[in-house]
């Protein structure tokens, strides 16, 4: 159990919920947490002993911070998907690769560090019409994400694998979460499906697999409490596809020919609702299912939620009004599932 635990990025959700979960740990003396902005109100009250400094991880004076506290575990939680946190996608970019390699050179010349945890994306495997069924960490990207978060994601696991060879003497853990989902958390695909009519891909279906808010921070805190170095997938067990999620919702879809993906998702991105990046429109098109068995073995864990339930609980945790009654649609669902029992039934008699 470390005694000092440095947390970055503690004004955002995640950062915040682990910082608070850390702080109430008696084991753990002290934890720091650093942002470029203050935590809310309601998030400082939360954050219980949590110490916040106002520090930018591209600054390398980060390393006096890490320095000084004699920080023993580091987690690094800011690396974001959302451009409008990061006052856009220049920004962004400094922040999550710069800011890791900033984080990685202080962690490099600490002589207190002994653990660093880094939080990363399954969607460093991409999304294409060649991929596998199911993605281990060991499989490759059949196509490397080109720009955005994802290309972000890719270039800093590359800076962290050179740490790790450079240091060995240090446990580092990447953990590659999917999407994530809840009553709370804000995302692009929250904000996405919580669009009264939602467009998709004509003729393509994608397999969703989503991680329960709730799961991710548990998952976090394991990490940092403990040495458990490699690279995890990190999801909920199961998938929904993308209509099947959209009905749930009761939301309209919207099917626009492939042709015109991209200038609808222009449309929507500059309304303002959703910030639809390149990786972000490949994966409603083909979407992507990751293997969690390294995660079970090692962490001796397994997300509380399914994929199924941790959306189920996202409908539940908030405001979204259903413009197509979700009690019909499960009833129907419900009534499909039985006639395609039974039909299989006739056929097995046969």
């Amino acid at each position: 159990m470390p005694s000092v635990v440095l947390v970055t990025g503690v004004s955002r959700y995640l950062g915040s919920r682990l910082a608070a979960q850390l702080s109430a740990d008696p084991s753990i003396v002290r934890v720091i947490g650093v942002d470029t902005t203050p935590p809310s109100k309601a998030d400082l009250a939360m954050l219980g002993r949590t110490e916040f400094m106002r520090a930018d991880i591209r600054n390398p004076l980060i390393a006096k911070v890490i320095a000084q506290a004699g920080v023993e575990t580091v987690v690094h939680a800011s690396v974001t998907a959302t451009p409008h946190l990061a006052g856009g996608r220049t920004s962004m970019k400094e922040m999550n690769v710069i800011g890791t390699m900033q984080l990685l050179a202080a962690c490099q010349k600490s002589e207190t560090v002994r653990r660093l945890v880094v939080k990363s994306t399954t969607s460093v495997y991409g999304s294409s019409a060649h991929d596998p069924a199911v993605f281990t960490e060991d499989l490759p990207a059949r196509r490397l994400p080109s720009a955005g978060y994802s290309k972000d994601a890719v270039e800093v696991e590359g800076y962290v694998r050179g740490f790790g060879r450079r240091r060995p003497d240090i446990a580092v853990t990447v953990l590659r979460f999917a999407n994530f989902i809840g009553p709370v958390i804000e995302t692009p695909l929250t904000r996405y499906l919580a669009m009264p009519v939602v467009p998709t891909a004509l003729g393509f279906d994608p397999r969703l697999q989503l991680l329960h808010e709730d799961d991710a921070i548990e998952v976090l805190r394991l990490a940092a409490t403990s040495d458990r170095p490699g690279v995890f997938n990190v999801a909920g067990e199961g998938t929904l596809v993308l209509s099947q999620a959209i009905r749930r919702a009761g939301r309209i879809g919207l099917p626009v020919p492939s042709p015109a993906v991209e200038f609808v998702s222009r449309l929507v991105r500059s309304s303002g609702r959703v910030d639809f990046s390149p990786e972000q429109l490949q994966f409603l098109v083909y979407g992507r299912q990751v293997d969690i068995t390294r995660l079970k073995k090692t962490f001796g864990y397994t997300p509380r939620h399914t994929t199924a339930q941790a959306f189920d609980d996202f409908l539940t945790g908030r405001p979204v009004p259903a413009i197509v009654s979700r009690e019909k649609v499960r009833q129907a669902e419900l009534t499909i599932d039985k006639f395609v029992h039974a039909g299989m039934g006739v056929i097995g008699r046969a």
